[in-house]
């Protein structure tokens, strides 16, 4: 893995590991908090998911059309960790070509599988904070990533290096953010230590902030639009940062 984001998720697993890290506050309530050992965790399943099953390598160009929720923060780490490419469907419409990034992406994982058609493999994200499976039938050839990702191991090992020149980030106008430059191009500066609100709006936006907080030893609070951000709530997260 590329040095920056080797150290990132060297801080998340090792530096404060039963802290809160991620906070999620759901449209239906639901609160989930992952710890910086539980989320690592989840970026490891998913790491081994998209490398075992999806056969995911440096390089492999992966489409996430999914909100900011927490279950996208960590597929997108994981997404990082095993060297994909990722496009954000912000970057594909502006590309005038919905479902698909300019290249054309080997994996989609979208919350909406119905239109990922042509999209190459595609994987259903259910959204519902704890859910255990997709709720519906899937379209043919589809995968349930809540129902899969459980099965795999707790701790990833690369097999193959990341060149620090491959394209992390990939743009509508063909313009890549490497993986050396990840967080220096990508990520949100923020204050060290603050725990962050972190509004679950666009998926892009709302991991470049969380990447600013978490790279500076932070914890992020990410609350969906339809929930109010009280005075109760800053007051019981903590909150330190806007």
């Amino acid at each position: 893995m590329p040095q920056p984001l080797a150290e990132l998720l060297k801080l998340l697993r090792s530096q404060d590991s039963s802290s809160p890290r991620l906070t999620w506050y759901g449209p239906d309530g639901e609160r989930v908090e992952l710890s910086g050992r539980v989320l690592d965790n989840w970026v490891a399943k998913t790491s081994n998911f998209l490398v075992d099953e999806l056969d995911a390598e440096p390089g492999t160009r992966l489409l996430l059309d999914l909100p900011a929720h927490w279950r996208s923060f960590s597929i997108a780490l994981a997404a990082w960790q095993v060297g994909c490419t990722v496009t954000f469907p912000a970057e594909v419409a502006s590309a005038g070509a919905p479902g698909a990034s300019p290249a054309g992406p080997h994996i989609t994982l979208t919350s909406r599988p119905e239109q990922a058609e042509g999209s190459g493999t595609v994987v259903a994200v259910a959204l519902p904070a704890l859910a255990m499976r997709w709720p519906a039938q899937l379209p043919a050839g589809a995968l349930d990533y809540a129902a899969e990702v459980r099965a795999h191991g707790d701790a990833f090992v690369p097999m193959t290096e990341v060149p620090a020149s491959t394209a992390a980030i990939l743009r509508a106008d063909g313009t890549v953010i490497a993986f050396a430059d990840l967080l220096s191009a990508f990520a949100a500066p923020t204050e060290a230590g603050k725990r962050v609100l972190v509004p679950a709006g666009n998926l892009a936006e709302s991991l470049s902030a969380a990447l600013g907080v978490w790279q500076q030893a932070g914890s992020v609070v990410l609350v969906h639009p339809d929930i109010p951000v009280t005075d109760h709530l800053v007051s019981m997260e903590q909150i330190t940062g806007p």
